[in-house]
């Protein structure tokens, strides 16, 4: 039971912590504006790793390779600490390059997460409160995402279905993470 509990709060700690990693690499791809409080927070939680990565890792014009990499040693970590709880043992060592290759999966799966939350918040947020403050920030990180999928969808009136789409294709994509990560590491 203690282990269980202590498994959850790891988990939730550690997809808080990979998400901020890669929403920080999100605002960075879509320009977002750095004032903006939503990315100050971002960016608090996230200059501990990043700032030195930075220096090894510099960034390009769209894309910032240390949020990436800030996500994906998270994503690491996060394996070898719940192997560790898990088993009360640490991995042997050949089971350190599996995972290596199960960090890049999970760090997609928080990726996935992250959208689906977003579209989910985004969407209950349309109905009951469109004029919301958050809104925009929202609209912003969810349209390189929705616009594809509103281009190929037809025009229905009123009724935008591109959230429920793109909800039902992260849940695929992450159905089918979550078995590859799984037979790759076992965590």
């Amino acid at each position: 039971m203690v282990s269980e509990i202590l498994q959850f709060l790891i988990e939730i700690g550690f997809t808080i912590l990979g998400i901020a990693f890669l929403a920080r690499g999100w605002l960075y791809a879509i320009r977002f504006h750095p004032f903006n409080p939503f990315s100050q927070l971002i960016f608090r939680v996230t200059e501990w790793l990043c700032k030195p990565l930075r220096t090894i890792l510099p960034s390009t014009r769209s894309i910032d390779f240390a949020s990436f990499i800030g996500a994906y040693l998270s994503a690491f970590v996060y394996l070898i600490v719940m192997w560790t709880v898990s088993t009360l043992t640490l991995p042997p060592l050949f089971l350190v390059l599996p995972a290596l290759g199960a960090a890049v999966f999970t760090a997609l799966r928080w990726m996935l997460n992250l959208v689906i939350w977003l579209t989910l918040i985004q969407a209950i947020l349309s109905w009951v409160n469109p004029m919301a403050p958050i809104m925009p920030v929202l609209r912003t990180l969810m349209a390189p995402l929705l616009e594809p999928i509103r281009r190929i969808l037809p025009n229905l009136g009123g009724l935008d279905f591109s959230p429920l789409v793109l909800l039902i294709l992260a849940q695929i994509v992450m159905m089918s993470l979550n078995r590859i990560s799984y037979s790759i590491f076992g965590v």
